[in-house]
């Protein structure tokens, strides 16, 4: 049976996190940028290891005011100390509570910008590599980050279960319509032929190549709880299952 990495953005104020982690295999915690505290922190990662559930960190631009969605004008050193005080801040949790982070990713307009912004892909790879090299990095496909973080730090490429790319590999804006996919047998079909068939299909129609190890399905998305449940039942019909569960 072939397995899946299904993730998800956790611990970000949404009221269905209790439901969602016993479906997932990763988990991406936020750690006070662009949503959540020390108490939510907590709280997550308690949900995630009683799910054996990967525990990652989510960091974002400093900016609780626009969840993160929006890109920052702030110099190279204040970003460096707010992504590794986001970072320490949960691993921190974590190793009160017996276990380690897995993975990062960051969040929203940090993860965008990375994707095409050098500068912004080296404080991130930066600011990792000062607290510790055994994380693991969650990247797009095709993108600057990844580029700068080969060779310095384990990466592994995201792909999104629950969004329509260009082809260029950036995400549709979600100022466009259909930028988010919603219906259960789409999201399905989506993630299939990224996983299968080592495809995306573009919002274009273009059939881009795919090396995905990861694949995000956003907690906040409409019927998120139900359309995890759907890919259950449709991966086993597939012989595929989601790791750790």
């Amino acid at each position: 049976m072939k397995e899946i990495d299904i993730n998800c953005d956790l611990g970000e104020g949404g009221d269905y996190d209790h439901l969602l982690m016993p479906l997932i295999s990763s988990c991406n915690i936020a750690c006070g940028g662009h949503a959540g505290d020390l108490r939510t922190m907590e709280n997550t990662i308690n949900l995630a290891i009683k799910n054996n559930t990967n525990i990652g960190a989510h960091p974002s631009y400093p900016d609780k005011e626009n969840f993160g969605r929006r890109s920052m004008e702030v110099s190279s050193e204040a970003l460096k100390r707010s992504i590794r005080d986001q970072l320490l801040s949960l691993q921190n949790i974590a190793i009160e509570k017996g276990t380690k982070l897995h993975h990062v990713k960051p969040h929203g307009a940090l993860y965008n910008d990375a994707a095409k912004d050098e500068k912004i892909a080296q404080i991130i790879v930066e600011s990792l590599l000062e607290i510790e090299d055994d994380f693991s990095l969650f990247v797009p496909i095709n993108s600057v980050i990844s580029e700068v973080a080969k060779g310095k730090i384990n990466i592994i490429f995201e792909a999104f279960a629950d969004r329509n790319y260009e082809a260029d590999y950036s995400l549709v804006s979600r100022a466009e319509p259909h930028a988010v996919i919603e219906e259960k047998e789409a999201v399905f079909k989506h993630v299939l032929s990224m996983f299968q068939e080592q495809k995306i299909i573009a919002k274009s129609g273009q059939y881009l190549p795919c090396d995905a190890n990861t694949f995000c399905l956003h907690s906040d998305t409409k019927n998120s709880v139900e359309i995890l449940r759907f890919l259950h039942q449709r991966f086993s019909e597939e012989n595929i299952k989601i790791k750790n569960t």
